[in-house]
């Protein structure tokens, strides 16, 4: 008992180190470096091809290898696509990094928002300085993640090359089958899944781009880590509303919530900081909004054992749309 506590605190330490981070307003960083919002666009636009490439084998190689060999090559991914950061000096390298990152995020969880916070004192230091400082946190990580314990159910080398040559291959294309198949055969899921991921990608994009559009209309860089948290706190307040919203029709929430994006978009073009600010609130309000109500109709049309491909689905919808709009977003958060 003693050594299954030791491994869960082990666990919430690695969790720890790999979500605490000065780099989550990557977006801002690259303004101040001088990249447009265009090229930012196009560069989460290479972040969203990566994850779809690597949603479903990240999943099987888990499977397959194990938890801690993942958590292991994710926290050194994390760590590569850092050094590009503070070695890049073309927008190439740039693209390169943020590939590291997306690889780094289908193997593991992502950032949470204390990296937000912590954008004006990014700003302030550098950008070299606050991706150093994520090596050293990937370091940290990728020592508490050596030092778990993994139960193996075979251990023979000749197992582990044919699982490598064969067992992947069938694997992937089995999961690859299996998701068309879905996609296919729950087409009301589908629609609903690309209904709550197009909302979660305007809010996502009207975001990222206040990161950059918000210094630039007069924010002061040390103000800027509290505005994007408060944004952040819009999801919260969400993800509580709609649970008072007693049996609202999903046509009428997503109408309510495309309609909040659109005004948190508006609001964003106004040039007024304390009205962008507000703008990305309602938006990130609206999102978790959606996703609260289409958790909960999804959950209920599937079992329980079937909930693993449903978030697999998800994320590849997300990131297919993403994937569309980025570009199109960089286009008119810069020029409109």
């Amino acid at each position: 008992m003693q050594k299954i506590k030791k491994q869960i605190r082990k666990l919430y330490l690695s969790s720890v180190t790999g979500n605490l981070s000065l780099t989550g307003a990557w977006v801002a960083i690259l303004a101040a470096r001088g990249y447009s919002l265009a090229q930012i666009g196009l560069a989460e636009t290479v972040f969203h091809i990566t994850s779809i490439l690597l949603e479903i084998p990240s999943g099987v190689f888990a499977d397959l290898f194990g938890r801690k060999k993942m958590l292991l090559v994710s926290s050194i991914l994390r760590m590569a696509g850092n050094i590009v950061m503070i070695f890049s000096c073309s927008f190439s390298m740039i693209c390169l990094s943020l590939a590291f990152y997306a690889a780094n995020y289908n193997f593991a969880s992502g950032s949470g928002g204390l990296s937000t916070l912590c954008a004006g004192f990014a700003l302030f230091i550098g950008h070299r300085a606050a991706y150093g400082t994520d090596v050293v946190m990937c370091a940290l990580q990728i020592l508490i993640v050596l030092s778990l314990y993994e139960a193996r159910i075979n251990d023979g080398v000749s197992d582990a090359a044919k699982g490598l040559t064969q067992s992947v291959r069938s694997e992937l294309m089995q999961c690859f089958l299996s998701s068309l198949s879905f996609l296919k055969r729950e087409k009301k899921a589908t629609a609903l899944m690309f209904c709550n991921s197009f909302v979660g990608a305007m809010d996502i994009l009207l975001l990222f781009f206040l990161q950059a559009k918000l210094p630039a209309a007069g924010m002061p860089n040390q103000a800027l880590g509290a505005a994007l948290f408060f944004m952040e706190l819009g999801g919260i307040f969400g993800s509580k509303i709609i649970l008072k919203w007693r049996k609202p029709k999903y046509r009428n929430v997503f109408t309510v919530t495309a309609t909040l994006v659109f005004l948190g978009v508006l609001a964003e073009h106004s040039s007024f900081c304390l009205l962008m600010t507000a703008g990305g609130f309602l938006a990130a309000f609206a999102d978790d909004m959606l996703q609260v109500r289409t958790n909960t109709i999804l959950q209920d049309m599937f079992p329980s054992e079937q909930r693993a491909t449903l978030i697999s689905m998800e994320s590849f919808t997300f990131s297919v749309i993403m994937v569309v709009l980025s570009p199109l977003a960089g286009l008119l958060f810069s020029n409109w």
